[in-house]
């Protein structure tokens, strides 16, 4: 690669339909890169304005992806993207382009990086704070294989907050191999960014005394590289080292064994491609601090970071107003039911308290806390610790709530039992986006709580079939039920039933027989109950007679209405928007076999893999949930067919 930075380039032609992949970016001048970089951002906001993903994080690390694929050789040298959804622009480039209109699309492009997708995707991601763990284990196999490689991590302030990427700092300190950190901090992850990390950055970046004598030594370094020889160079560098160490809040990450440096402007293309040439020279790890605006470029997306993290598509390119028009009122989303009935009722109950890690708006506790903010906690993106934290407020009288999605209460697992449920600790878990979630893909689908919830005694487990079970179900959870409880509902708008005012307690481990039939016995829990119905309401046009359950609790299991309908029935179908091994289908076959109750029943849920991403009817259909699947199945199964 060039050492020049200024390589001038004829015509004014777009440059992005030039780009194939990142070697066609090695001879780009300064100004090209910013041209070029302006063209990508407004691809990205073509690309989900028509199709929808995420967005303001791509758009704030625009010029930091275009500079880091103009600096480093991708896919020899390995950029790992913390969490991934800010990679729009990294797969634009690396060869991707001319598919990005289908991403996340059935059958398209993830919406995060992906290995099976492409060589430059060095590793997968969709959860926060992975990044500099997977560097650190990726570099530490290129030093024993000798490959020489550069190995880049790219996370943001919000991830930083998560313990995992504290742990792998302090390893990686240790392992003194060539990784760059890049700290890409624009204050927030979904919603603003919490914690001391937050202060500590902040502080960084207003130290305008520090800032100005960096940028002195910075260039004197520069300077010495060209002019003067190593013991000129090395006398400025202890000068840097002390006066960071003195005057800055990065001597953090130098205490763990990063070299730091920075802050500087995420959106100046110079300073990016100057910094980085000047880092990939330095064989050990270093932490590049950037100081990007999330959403920069797109004004609606700046002045509302937050609501722009994602959007579902559909809106003016220029204004940001919505073009589609509005049609009919849609059913309130579940987790805004939620979020609604937990402040009703702390508002008469000073002992509950609200814990997300980093999801406010996500898990609607944003309303919590709007009206409660002295009982309201953000822990960051640190399940792990939310659901400690939780323990330890519990042990003093309170009533935790903790409001953490389905798939990332996945990394709280230990916590779970060790710290809540041994100690059987009334902690209530509101467990948001359970089942498939669509677009967001594998990473995201909620597959698995109700299998991996299952095994943890003390704990009880329920699912609301509507909105209205969600609200009596959550009064029932902080009032009528001691130790560890977890509600699951899923992403998404309810059934439009009509709320009722007042909450009707629900009794522990009782489901409810909805119909009652002498043939097949339907068994399903929360939203699914619908799909039940209907599946009863084609099988009765044929003649066979189905009894429908709304069972409500995984655990404990409603073993009196499962025997009665064993002794009433020919057969049983257990259907769940959960994996099929370990969910309440085995809970059910359990108890029959405990009880040498032997007759068939059939697990309908998800199958045995990941499933991709796509809308929920492709999903659906794919995973043989519409009613026209679980009919034929069902009908098969009581014919004595194999299904």
């Amino acid at each position: 690669m060039p050492d020049s930075l200024q390589i001038s380039r004829p015509g004014s032609s777009p440059l992005l339909p030039t780009i194939h992949s990142p070697e066609d970016m090695n001879n780009l001048s300064i100004p090209e890169l910013l041209l070029l970089a302006e063209e990508c951002r407004q691809e990205v906001i073509n690309l989900v304005a028509e199709n929808g993903g995420h967005f303001a994080s791509t758009l704030g690390v625009v010029e930091l992806t275009v500079a880091l694929h103009h600096v480093y050789d991708s896919p020899r040298d390995k950029i790992v993207w913390d969490v991934g959804h800010q990679a729009y622009v990294h797969k634009i480039l690396t060869g991707r382009k001319d598919r990005m209109h289908t991403n996340r699309q059935y059958g398209g492009l993830s919406g995060f990086p992906k290995i099976a997708e492409s060589p430059h995707d060095a590793f997968g991601t969709g959860h926060a704070s992975t990044s500099i763990s997977a560097a650190a284990g990726i570099a530490a196999a290129r030093d024993l294989a000798g490959t020489g490689e550069k190995v880049i991590a790219v996370i943001g302030d919000g991830s930083m907050t998560g313990g995992m990427a504290f742990e792998a700092m302090n390893h990686l300190g240790d392992l003194k191999s060539d990784v760059l950190v890049i700290l890409n901090d624009n204050q927030m992850a979904i919603s603003p960014s919490t914690g001391g990390l937050k202060t500590h950055l902040i502080n960084i970046t207003l130290n305008k005394t520090y800032n100005r004598t960096r940028k002195f030594i910075w260039n004197s370094i520069s300077l010495l590289n060209n002019e003067f020889g190593d013991a000129a160079k090395n006398a400025v560098r202890k000068l840097e080292d002390g006066f960071k160490a003195a005057f800055t809040p990065g001597a953090f990450f130098e205490a763990l064994g990063l070299r730091y440096f920075g802050p500087i402007d995420g959106h100046n293309m110079e300073q990016l491609v100057r910094a980085l040439r000047e880092i990939q020279q330095l064989p050990h790890p270093k932490l590049l601090h950037v100081v990007t605006t999330k959403g920069k470029g797109f004004k609606p997306a700046e002045l509302n970071q937050s609501k722009w993290h994602a959007h579902s598509g559909g809106f003016d390119t220029v204004t940001g107003k919505t073009l589609a028009p509005a049609g009919k009122p849609q059913p309130p989303k579940y987790q805004e039911v939620f979020g609604e009935a937990l402040v009703e009722l702390a508002l008469k109950d000073l002992r509950i308290t609200a814990i997300t890690a980093a999801m406010p708006s996500g898990t609607s506790l944003d309303l919590f806390q709007k009206a409660l903010p002295k009982r309201f906690y953000d822990v960051g993106i640190a399940e792990g610790h939310a659901v400690t934290f939780a323990a330890g407020q519990a042990t003093k009288g309170f009533i935790p709530v903790c409001a953490i999605y389905s798939s990332f209460l996945q990394r709280a697992y230990d916590q779970l039992i060790h710290d809540v449920a041994q100690q059987n600790l009334h902690v209530v878990f509101a467990i948001d986006r359970a089942g498939l979630v669509g677009e967001d893909g594998p990473t995201h689908h909620g597959s698995f709580d109700l299998s991996y919830l299952h095994a943890v005694p003390n704990l009880t487990i329920m699912a609301p079939a509507n909105e209205q079970e969600l609200r009596d179900m959550l009064h029932t959870a902080l009032y009528d039920i001691r130790g560890p409880v977890a509600i699951r509902y899923p992403r998404g708008n309810g059934t439009g039933i009509a709320l009722r005012k007042s909450f009707t307690p629900i009794e522990a481990g009782k489901g409810e027989l909805v119909r009652k039939g002498s043939a097949i016995a339907l068994l399903a829990a929360g939203p699914l109950l619908s799909l039940a119905l209907e599946v009863a309401d084609e099988l009765a046009k044929e003649g066979i007679n189905a009894s429908v359950a709304n069972m409500r609790f995984l655990k404990p299991l409603d073993t009196l209405l499962t025997e009665q309908l064993a002794e009433s029935s020919t057969h049983i179908a257990v259907i769940e928007e959960n994996s099929i091994i370990g969910g309440m289908g085995s809970a059910v076959i359990d108890h029959l076999n405990e009880k040498r109750m032997h007759l068939p029943v059939l697990k309908i849920g998800l199958p045995d893999r990941f499933i991709t991403h796509g809308s929920m009817n492709d999903l659906y259909r794919e995973t043989g949930m519409t009613t026209e699947n679980v009919l034929q199945r069902i009908r098969e199964f009581y014919n004595g067919n194999n299904v």
